[in-house]
């Protein structure tokens, strides 16, 4: 597994492309609301990314992906299409993901937004969800074993009663969109990796309230859970330092535990 050290010029690089994917999901946060429908959050994202930030969409034609942010709502786990004909209602909970390239560099965020009045299920779900991410970033630093990350995740998301989807994980990335290594969120074989300083990927967990299970729709993309139940998914792309992580996407609204390093 060839597993890619950022040299300091790349990291500086990464630094600008996630704070752009950052700034996206702090300027749409506003529109996402009842009535809106997802095509045209997509629109606003697109916008964005390409006349204000003079940067590129990587989901855009990504294997023929057609929109520019993957917008999921409520059971659909991840990759959901944006559409004219899906208008969020009070009570959706939803993921925008989204992948910015700068000067050739990746920089790779998702949040979930509940629109308007919440659900208690809801916002347990997105709050479970979120502090499973912030668990892994917490355990990052040089020395640690993959594995021991997607451990416990695993552990602390089933002792919610929620449970980890498997298909898909966190990946390596730089100039290229998904690099090695894969960060899967359950405990499975990691090929041995260990940390280093200088690695930079992913940790996206995506939680469901009912069954891990998924199934993908005709379209090839949207992926559900198989018991309809709701999904949530929270994603920051990180660099590995001496002594802890740097987050390249954190937001501008976010709190962070105070025992994570921010060294941006």
């Amino acid at each position: 597994m060839a597993i890619s050290i950022k040299t300091p010029e790349e990291i500086e690089k990464m630094r600008v492309a996630g704070r752009l994917a950052a700034e996206v999901l702090e300027m749409i946060e506003p529109h996402v609301k009842p009535g809106v429908s997802t095509g045209e959050l997509d629109r606003l994202c697109h916008d964005h990314i390409v006349n204000k930030q003079q940067a590129v969409s990587a989901c855009l034609g990504y294997h023929g992906f057609p929109k520019s942010v993957c917008i999921s709502v409520n059971e659909v786990v991840c990759h959901g299409i944006p559409s004219d004909e899906k208008i969020l209602k009070d009570g959706d909970v939803v993921n925008i993901d989204v992948t910015v390239i700068k000067d050739e560099y990746h920089g790779d965020t998702s949040t979930m937004f509940i629109v308007g009045k919440s659900t208690i299920q809801g916002e347990r779900l997105c709050r479970v969800t979120q502090e499973s991410l912030y668990l892994a970033l917490r355990m990052v630093k040089p020395g640690i074993r993959l594995r021991a990350i997607g451990r416990e995740i695993q552990k602390f998301v089933e002792a919610e009663q929620f449970s980890v989807v498997r298909e898909y994980c966190g990946h390596g990335i730089g100039k290229g969109f998904h690099e090695e290594p894969q960060v899967l969120h359950y405990d499975a074989d990691d090929g041995g990796v260990v940390l280093q300083a200088g690695m930079a990927f992913t940790i996206e967990p995506m939680v469901n309230v009912g069954d891990y299970r998924i199934r993908t729709m005709k379209d090839g993309w949207t992926v559900k859970t198989k018991d309809r139940s709701l999904s949530a998914q929270y994603e920051h792309t990180i660099v590995v330092t001496e002594n802890g992580c740097e987050i390249m996407t954190l937001r501008k609204d976010e709190t962070l535990p105070s025992v994570l390093t921010h060294e941006g």
